[in-house]
């Protein structure tokens, strides 16, 4: 894997240190995440974040343990971090920092005071809610370390005051029960019962969002240290709570152990792959109803329309089929009305996109077309079939085939964004899109086709299929081309304002990256010229992705940053999306362009946001500092399969 490491000038620098964050996982959507230098600067952060019924609704358990050297004169060290809401920032541990690495996908810091260096390391018991920091003496010593357990039970999206009830920590052998829904256990366990009042999280702060909280200082764990290699640890869990985990040193070895396996069996070509086949692995989780993906972490849960775009780099290409071949099939039972479910995040099951299913569509084919595993293309040809029927007779949202050329056309509904770029402020869509979307029509080619081989396969008769698929191609070819000399982002779009006597529609020819899965997708409608790949990439392209819309458009927005109405605004008017890097690399492969360098840029970027992660957005102007999920699924499946298939 890449060298992730960082010494005392980053991690003692906090526009360093604190915007560089890590990422550990359960398995079940559940976390530990924070920053380098150790300070929390997002409501997200803990060291125990506990999945519920889906994996987005999850809930922060144990917020932090803020370590202090207690040494034999007497002399206290505190080596924790807090900003609070005055702005200042006590204690400041990291200034302590020699250094902090990310090894074998688990974080581990090392703090010198003089000739005493005190190493921290953290992981998780995979497929269990639990959380494990060991604490070892490297050199110098004796010295006593006591641990802060600072703790909530709370909404992961939103913040406890004070002025409410106190969690309620029961004392039981080794430590203490929070909430009566996780545990913590430690040696020497002092219960002391305390809110900290005003904790300050700059990243929400950022996003115009509450940022501030009350913190429950609920006791300490205290342990000696004499000789080096000497360790004090402590345990935090949920879920049995009477069942306790293996010894703290037991679980970083197991997850340790587990990272290595779980990168091995994808067999990587390099280091970047390596990494990115951990990064993978974080967002792959089991669920109640099999394997599943989270769109993002810190606070994203399943989408379908992530699922999919993310199938073939998340699974095929990390050698992970026979999870993706469940995933499939449980997905495929969602399918109502010809439509895929989006999201039951929401707390219920939403079918409300025009791309998720034809995504199911392409991730289906790529499954049988990778792995040859037809049998899983016969058992599901019946549903497959029936989105077609579903799609030429109509469906929801006024999603049709138009029966006069053959392409899909969607949004019949006034308030809805059914395309990727769903983004709306105030409940209006900033990009609705409604017509026939350059990317959906290019899906629908695709789909088509896949589908025709998957029935062939199976022995049946493809012809319908073929003609339907002849159709619809033919009509991309002729409608989608546009004047400018790149493809139209929606034909047949409404007008938002026409004379009286003019036409009622209208072709968007903004300079859009949609287009690019126009020549990227395995049956694409059109093959690629260079000169027109060229021109998209001059308007869009910058080392982290395509933005979504050109700096020349009135409408561009250069910077994702603000309250949630501004960054809902800029998402998709100028925001780069990295995983767009995908459907780019294909295209300008097919049309014979060298991509030596296309990668610098994002793999550079493993190490500067998401800690060996590549995020869900940036901004469209230079220098593109990354915004969204700094663990954003799509974006590290699609740079995994562009780089695999290149090769």
């Amino acid at each position: 894997m890449i060298d992730i490491r960082f010494g005392p000038q980053v991690c003692g620098d906090l526009t360093g240190g604190a915007t560089r964050e890590w990422l550990v996982t359960d398995g079940l959507g559940g976390y530990a995440t924070g920053t380098v230098s150790g300070l929390r600067t997002r409501r997200y952060h803990g060291l125990l974040v506990v999945a519920g019924e889906t994996p987005a609704s999850r809930r922060v358990g144990l917020v932090g343990l803020d370590p202090a050297v207690l040494f034999p004169s007497g002399a206290r060290v505190r080596l924790g971090a807090h900003e609070w809401a005055s702005g200042d920032v006590d204690p400041r541990g990291f200034e302590l920092l020699e250094r902090f690495d990310l090894t074998d996908g688990l974080p581990r810091w090392r703090w010198r005071i003089g000739d005493v260096v005190i190493e921290r390391e953290l992981a998780m018991t995979h497929g269990r809610s639990c959380v494990a920091v060991v604490h070892r003496l490297v050199s110098g010593g004796p010295v006593r370390l006591d641990l802060a357990a600072v703790c909530t039970w709370r909404d992961a999206h939103g913040e406890r005051r004070a002025d409410g009830p106190a969690p309620r920590a029961e004392s039981v052998p080794g430590g203490a029960v929070v909430e009566g829904a996780f545990r913590i256990a430690g040696p020497d366990w002092t219960p002391e019962g305390q809110w900290w009042r005003g904790a300050h999280h700059r990243e929400e702060a950022a996003r115009g969002l509450n940022p501030d909280e009350d913190l429950w200082y609920a006791g300490r764990f205290s342990g000696a240290l004499e000789r080096p290699g000497d360790t004090v640890s402590v345990l935090a869990w949920a879920g049995e709570l009477v069942e306790e985990p293996p010894p703290a040193t037991e679980v970083v070895a197991a997850a340790r152990a587990r990272n290595r396996r779980v990168v091995a069996a994808a067999k990587p070509a390099d280091a970047v792959e390596a990494t990115l086949t951990l990064a993978a692995d974080a967002v792959v989780v089991d669920t109640a109803t099999g394997p599943d993906v989270v769109a993002g972490y810190p606070w994203f849960g399943a989408w379908s329309r992530d699922t999919m775009i993310s199938y073939e780099g998340l699974f095929l290409c990390t050698n992970r089929a026979s999870e993706g071949r469940e995933l499939l099939r449980a997905y495929a039972a969602t399918l109502s009305e010809g439509m895929l479910a989006n999201t039951a995040d929401t707390g219920r099951v939403e079918y409300n996109t025009v791309d998720a299913t034809l995504w199911f569509l392409h991730a289906v084919s790529r499954h049988v077309t990778v792995t040859g595993d037809t049998d899983l293309g016969d058992e599901l040809l019946p549903a497959l079939h029936g989105v077609v029927d579903a799609h030429l007779a109509g469906t929801r949202f006024g999603i049709a085939v138009d029966p006069a050329d053959g392409l899909l056309t969607q949004g019949g509904t006034p308030g809805t964004a059914l395309t990727w770029m769903d983004a709306r402020v105030y409940g209006v869509p900033v990009t609705p899109r409604t017509g026939k979307p350059v990317e959906v029509n290019a899906l629908w080619v695709n789909g088509l086709a896949g589908l025709a081989e998957l029935t062939e396969l199976a022995g049946l008769d493809a012809g319908a299929l073929w003609r339907l698929h002849e159709r619809a191609g033919a009509a991309f070819r002729d409608r989608f081309p546009a004047p400018s000399g790149w493809l139209h982002d929606v034909v047949d779009a409404p007008a938002p304002a026409y004379p009286l006597g003019g036409a009622a529609h209208h072709d968007d020819d903004l300079l859009r990256p949609n287009q690019l899965l126009a020549w990227s997708l395995p049956y694409a409608p059109l093959e690629p010229d260079e000169a027109t790949v060229r021109r998209v990439a001059a308007g869009l392209l910058t080392p982290l992705g395509p933005r979504s819309l050109s700096p020349d458009s009135p409408e561009f927005v250069g910077r994702h940053r603000g309250g949630p109405a501004e960054r809902d605004g800029a998402y998709h008017q100028g925001t780069v999306w990295p995983w767009l890097l995908g459907p780019y690399a294909d295209a300008a492969r097919r049309a014979k362009m060298p991509l030596d360098d296309l990668f610098v840029g994002i793999e550079a970027h493993l190490t500067e946001y998401g800690l060996g992660s590549v995020s869900e957005t940036a901004d469209g102007l230079a220098p593109h500092a990354a915004t969204g999920c700094p663990f954003q699924a799509w974006s590290v499946a699609e740079l995994l399969r562009a780089r695999r298939n290149g090769r």
